[in-house]
């Protein structure tokens, strides 16, 4: 039985709001920085949540022509952005890569949805005959995947994930996959979210899923906190470069980390609702252990779901103490949506990158806004600051509406 490919992490490019580089974004993160504030691309004012993580800084204008503009949603304009920044990082050239071994999996929970209010409203307005040709192609949930593989040259395995706040996730996890079965020798994967639109974010509202805290828009995303009122809606891509251990080690590119292990599992439960004691999150969490063939008191820290609802938090920390036991006391625990919100399909990628960051630079980030534990929240969240830790191995949890679960298990190269 031939020995099975390691895979291995050789690029990193985000768009988040707290910046377009992997290195703003972290270091703006470790200074306890938030990057929600009061909604400025449309009018909020008779909205009842009127506040959300904004990618302010990210000018698509500034990375492509006006013809890709033109046929790209904001969603797969951050994702094809990501991406370049991604290989640009990587070290790897276009012409450089066998294309028939070179794949793309993206994720993103909606899609273009800001085509999709366009469209309609034209519709509405003008009739029929003014919809947009591009309509289609721009909302499309593999209009990011496809775009990239374009812009690349990419012929290898290419497929789109839509499974809520799981998607980046579980494109990531296919994508590792991909390149344990040989179809791959590279794989651009991640996720892309630009769902903070007027029909998107009153939606939410409307579900009762968001914070309401519009006089503190900084303080609202509460991971843990006793008084955490629901999510923050955010907006960005992450994504990164896995490739075949290997494949990199010839090329002498620079790596990041390892990616160990992965897991996936279903609550089967409620549609938007978790499973209030966790079962399906520490399914996701063992499966990704027994995948990676560790156990799990070789974890060290653990990038959260973490969302600051009141129902999920708990049920994490719930899912995190079954699968670890006592060692969970001993874990380093954080969310990022802390700092940025919630960024939907998106928010595996970029909590990914912010793992990764943490095994490279021997530092957790913290979990802001956390000042009172809530009850059944009683773990080392790493509240307000970031703690000085060596992280050998990690996991990133990443939970979704439908009841999907996943988790990735990522560790210095042995």
């Amino acid at each position: 039985m031939s020995q099975r490919r390691r895979i291995v992490i050789t690029g990193m490019g985000i768009v988040s709001p707290l910046g377009n580089s992997v290195d703003s974004f972290w270091e703006r993160l470790l200074s306890g920085e938030s990057g929600v504030a009061t909604i400025q691309r449309f009018d909020v004012s008779k909205f009842d949540v009127r506040f959300g993580g904004e990618c302010r800084e990210f000018d698509p204008a500034e990375h492509l022509d006006r013809k890709e503009l033109k046929r790209m949603d904001r969603f797969t304009q951050m994702a094809v952005v990501a991406a370049s920044f991604a290989f640009k990082d990587s070290g790897l050239e276009v012409g450089k890569v066998d294309p028939t071994k070179f794949g793309v999996i993206t994720g993103s929970g909606i899609g273009g949805l800001t085509e999709l209010e366009e469209q309609h409203l034209r519709l509405l307005e003008k009739g029929p005959s003014k919809v947009s040709a591009f309509t289609i192609p721009k909302l499309m949930v593999n209009a990011a995947s496809g775009n990239i593989s374009i812009l690349f040259g990419a012929k290898g395995p290419n497929t789109a994930v839509a499974t809520a706040c799981a998607s980046a996730t579980n494109a990531m996890g296919d994508a590792v996959h991909a390149i344990r079965r040989g179809e791959a020798d590279v794989m651009i994967t991640g996720g892309a979210e630009a769902a903070l639109t007027p029909l998107g974010l009153s939606a939410f509202a409307s579900m009762k899923a968001l914070s309401e805290r519009n006089d503190e828009p900084a303080k609202a995303s509460r991971p843990f906190d006793r008084d955490r009122d629901g999510f923050v809606m955010g907006e960005g891509a992450g994504i990164l470069v896995f490739e075949e251990y290997e494949h990199a080690k010839k090329r002498g590119a620079n790596i990041y980390c390892e990616v160990l292990g992965y897991g996936m599992s279903a609550d089967a439960n409620h549609i938007t609702q978790p499973d209030e004691c966790g079962r399906g999150g520490a399914a996701a969490m063992r499966f990704a252990l027994a995948d990676a063939g560790i156990a799990p008191d070789q974890i060290d820290y653990i990038n959260a779901h973490g969302t600051g609802t009141p129902l999920g938090d708990v049920a994490e920390t719930v899912a995190i103490k079954s699968v670890f036991g006592d060692h969970a006391r001993k874990l380093k625990v954080s969310s990022t949506k802390s700092s940025i919100g919630h960024l939907l399909g998106a928010s595996g990628g970029v909590e990914l990158i912010a793992t990764v960051m943490a095994i490279r630079n021997s530092v957790i980030s913290p979990t802001i806004n956390l000042d009172h534990p809530g009850e059944g929240c009683d773990l080392d969240y790493t509240p307000r600051v970031p703690q000085d830790a060596r992280v050998n191995m990690a996991i990133s949890n990443s939970f979704g509406f439908g009841g999907h679960n996943a988790c990735i298990a990522v560790g210095r190269l042995a």
